[in-house]
């Protein structure tokens, strides 16, 4: 099935954590929005930290909307909440919509810091396998001359980059990222 990326009405739920030192848990936040840049619903959810239920808690937040106007979801990094790793494609095919996945450095891996952090050595390998299992970022550049880092399931690599531009304001965050990052904040601050 093609994408159709040019859609007016085309919605992502973007998704960004925020969690305090020392926390059990890390608060997701998810924003819908549409290209137009409104903002057309929110949903919160938590992951633990050093947990293994990032894809799973990301799952039940876009069930739990029960919307099916949502095309894409975009997610700020995959590797959240001190090594809670999500699996983009268990997303992509459960969801049955693309999943983006943006980071904003360059990096040489996590495997070496996976590692170091898991004292219990069949926990770290059981990891560092998750992580290998999501493959290699994409460099692009985005309009405003900023590059991203990104990660794409069931959606071309082109297609990608037209929904992160589409998306992108100004730099190099993606607006429902942006938003879904302050939500997550302040979800954490009122607790």
């Amino acid at each position: 099935m093609k994408f159709r990326t040019m859609k007016r009405g085309m919605r992502v739920l973007g998704i960004a954590e925020s969690f305090t030192k020392g926390s059990m848990f890390s608060k997701l936040a998810g924003i819908v929005m549409r290209r137009d840049l409104i903002i057309d619903g929110m949903i919160f959810g938590n992951v633990t930290i050093e947990g293994d239920d990032a894809t799973q808690s990301i799952l039940s937040m876009y069930r739990s909307l029960k919307r099916n106007d949502i095309n894409c979801i975009m997610l700020d990094g995959i590797v959240i909440s001190m090594y809670n790793i999500i699996d983009g494609k268990e997303l992509e095919e459960n969801t049955k919509i693309p999943v983006i996945v943006v980071t904003f450095e360059e990096s040489e891996g996590l495997e070496g810091a996976i590692r170091h952090h898991f004292s219990n050595s069949s926990e770290a390998e059981m990891k560092v396998e998750l992580y290998r299992k999501i493959g290699q970022r994409d460099k692009i550049r985005l309009w405003t001359g900023k590059n991203l880092f990104v990660r794409y399931w069931g959606i071309s690599s082109e297609d990608a980059y037209t929904i992160i531009n589409f998306f992108t304001l100004q730099g190099s965050v993606p607006e429902p990222i942006r938003i879904a990052k302050l939500a997550a904040r302040a979800s954490i601050r009122r607790q």
